[in-house]
């Protein structure tokens, strides 16, 4: 963690509670990988700032991915994929 004392800026956890999140996220995330279902590759814990996620490898352990985020593609407030708004597309030409 004393790495990234200099490059991670938490608006809204004190350094302490951002420490805590992660140690906690990581525990989530292994629990999430090694109880996944077959043929998934990933274990992901997430809260709203921070995104954690293992994924499986060709060697004996996984990859680790840390992202501290504004926004989460995986927030369940999202349903879990990105949404498209339906309204966004592009209009047709009525014939004449």
């Amino acid at each position: 963690m004393k790495s990234y004392d200099r490059h991670i800026v938490c608006l809204f956890k004190t350094p302490d509670e951002c420490l805590e999140a992660i140690e906690r996220l990581i525990i989530k995330a292994i629990k999430a990988y090694e109880n996944r279902a077959e043929g998934m590759r990933h274990g992901i814990a997430l809260d709203k700032e921070i995104t954690i996620m293992l994924s499986q490898a060709d060697g004996e352990r996984p990859f680790c991915a840390i992202y501290f985020n504004l926004h989460s593609p995986y927030n369940r407030e999202d349903g879990g994929r990105n949404i498209v708004d339906s309204n966004s597309g592009a209009e047709t030409n009525a014939s004449d």
